[in-house]
């Protein structure tokens, strides 16, 4: 399989994995369905602490990071654009990897979603190492046509024979055999 047959499913393997953990991200105070609601819903919720907005804006960044790469996957970019959208990627994720680990416990997300984020980023890391390196090689040189791997120049036939009249299906090397 070809570098560009291969990449859209390489990219779908390491980059959306990470969509459910993040969706898991919830239950922070102040939100429906977390602790900090009142009873019955009724009240003005609290607002989340800072550092959970926070965690939620690099979560989206995150997101827009990873369809980005998506798209370009989609559009066949050049390795050289996607080297740079997953080093964007990456350091997105890692951000949000060190807010989750610093804040987790405080905005109410569950330990599973922090491993499941660091196991998407060494594969989502492997795969821009990959993408990288191939970037770094530039464009592979074509390889040698038919003529010159037989030693001959290609021949375009001249407009003499290429109009000579009598040429059918019963001609042969030496004429037609019907005209003999």
């Amino acid at each position: 399989m070809t570098f560009s047959r291969a990449f859209p499913w390489v990219l779908v393997l390491a980059v959306l994995p990470l969509s459910p953990a993040v969706a898991q991200f919830g239950g922070m105070p102040g939100m429906p369905g977390s602790p900090g609601m009142s009873p019955g819903g009724f009240g003005a919720p609290q607002q989340p602490p800072r550092a959970c907005e926070q965690l939620l804006t690099i979560r989206d960044e995150t997101a827009k990071h990873g369809q980005a790469i998506h798209t370009a996957g989609q559009k066949k970019a050049p390795p050289e654009e996607l080297c740079k959208l997953f080093k964007t990627f990456l350091s997105s994720e890692g951000k949000m990897m060190k807010g989750l680990e610093q804040n987790g416990a405080t905005c109410g997300v569950p330990p599973e979603v922090l491993k499941q984020i660091k196991a998407s980023h060494d594969k989502a890391a492997q795969v821009g190492k990959q993408i990288c390196d191939a970037a770094a090689q530039g464009p592979r040189p074509a390889g040698p046509s038919l003529s010159d791997a037989l030693g001959t120049t290609p021949m375009v036939p001249d407009s003499a024979t290429a109009t000579k009249k009598g040429q059918g299906t019963f001609d042969t090397l030496t004429g037609s055999p019907l005209a003999r």
